[in-house]
């Protein structure tokens, strides 16, 4: 196919900064570091791993859900021209749309350069026919798609129980940005992690191999190379644990002693237990859904789930 069936567009969006975002997050209480900063290739490789235990259901129950409603997930969008893709992860999920929903444009928006152009090309090497426009941009803020979109109808997919990430009120915030991006007739189909015993949850976030606890300590791993802390990753432990009242799993890292912290010339002080809060991930009821749906000037037109009904997915429309 002619080169012009791929087209990267480079946003620019401002790196993130993470002395600063640390130092802040030290300065508060509980201390925090943003989960950006997670994914160095390192914690990438762990997500990974992570995606295929045994305890983590949600890759498996939303995979289970693709696959088995395929055919009702492609009669209630109808047709669309148009895939755009938030947070271009791995390609399993995306894949499985692209065979069944066909568009002739695919477009993947993601704020890691590297990682959005090796994975589109991949993409735009195994559907030669489908136009790939990727975007590099931070979607959590309002952004402007590729001209080539223009007068297209649009489906969005946002997998993977990513908006359990957002706080709440911020998860309606993206709703509404996303609704203003698809258009009045476009639709988002949205990957929900549901509310279920703290039992499963719990184990969930805590796997018998470790491979969460080392996610999570690898945080420290990748901003001691980035900004030259000297965090003793041996003196943390990961602690994940259900709140069932807020309905979101928390984690932390565990100070197990008293120790400081060098930070850009700042000592930073630990007490022994003193918890560094690094995720937030919030789970749904149906009506929770439906409720968040409204708060972002959504309409929850079905929901589909997995056959342990763990996992929702969930066809979302603008408010007219």
């Amino acid at each position: 196919m002619a080169e012009e069936t791929f087209q990267f567009f480079d946003h620019k969006p401002p790196a993130p900064a993470m002395m600063s975002d640390v130092l802040a997050g030290m300065s508060r209480q509980p201390k925090q570091i943003p989960p950006k900063y997670f994914y160095n290739k390192k914690g990438s490789e762990l997500f990974d791993s992570i995606t295929r235990l045994p305890e983590y259901y949600l890759t498996r129950a939303e995979m289970e859900i693709l696959h088995t409603h395929r055919s009702s997930i492609v009669n209630e969008i109808g047709p669309s021209s148009c895939l755009i893709e938030f947070g271009s992860g791995s390609s399993q999920k995306i894949r499985q749309l692209l065979h069944v929903l066909k568009p002739s444009i695919y477009v993947p928006i993601d704020i890691s350069k590297e990682h959005l152009l090796r994975a589109s090309r991949a993409i735009h090497d195994d559907f030669p026919m489908m136009a790939v426009y990727p975007v590099c941009a931070d979607f959590s803020v309002p952004i402007n798609l590729p001209d080539q979109v223009l007068g297209t109808r649009k489906t969005a997919f946002f997998p993977g129980s990513s908006i359990g990430n957002f706080e709440r009120r911020d998860a309606a915030a993206f709703l509404k940005t996303v609704g203003r991006l698809i258009e009045h007739d476009g639709c988002l189909l949205l990957g929900v992690d549901k509310r279920k015993s703290p039992d499963v949850l719990n184990s969930a976030y805590n796997d018998e191999a470790g491979v969460t606890a080392a996610f999570n300590l690898n945080l420290l791993n990748h901003i001691n190379q980035s900004i030259g802390s000297n965090f003793d990753v041996h003196a943390f432990e990961h602690f994940a644990e259900y709140d069932e009242g807020l309905g979101r799993i928390q984690m932390h890292l565990v100070s197990q002693k008293q120790q400081r912290v060098q930070i850009n010339g700042q000592a930073i002080q630990f007490e022994e237990n003193e918890r560094i809060h690094t995720e937030n991930s919030y789970k749904y009821s149906e009506d929770e859904l439906y409720e968040l749906a409204r708060s972002g000037n959504m309409e929850c037109s079905c929901v589909w789930e997995d056959s342990k009904e763990l996992f929702m997915v969930a066809l979302l429309r603008p408010r007219i």
